[in-house]
């Protein structure tokens, strides 16, 4: 008993922590935060896919309503048309269609591809 009497005349603090409520009550904490199933850490690391989900759900829930209201135009022949020659250039038999990109546009993509080389 004196080497222990010796250490907390010397540290006080150890004599705080070894008593055994304490020790019982940090061992509980550890366990609850890092070791345990259900650990602080595994529920952040839900949370962030929960968060994450919950975006992907609003940005498809946007979609679906401009999907929608696109479908709603194109029940209106002429406006299956308009959308037939500014998404698929499709042309009438006597009209020729002529695509033209301009050199601004391309320039990323030729910047990108040379950097990867």
């Amino acid at each position: 008993m004196g080497l222990y009497k010796d250490l907390t005349d010397k540290y006080p603090v150890f004599k705080i922590l070894s008593n055994r409520y304490v020790i019982v009550t940090v061992f509980f904490i550890v366990w609850m935060l890092f070791l345990d199933n259900t650990s602080y850490m595994d529920h952040r690391v839900l949370n962030d896919q929960i968060d994450e989900l919950e975006s992907n759900k609003n940005y498809y829930q946007d979609e679906i309503k401009k999907d929608e209201e696109n479908i709603k135009l194109l029940k209106n022949p002429d406006q299956i048309e308009k959308y037939a020659r500014e998404k698929y250039y499709m042309k009438r038999d006597s009209e020729d269609i002529y695509i033209i990109e301009f050199e601004e546009d391309s320039l990323p993509d030729e910047v990108s591809k040379s950097k990867s080389l």
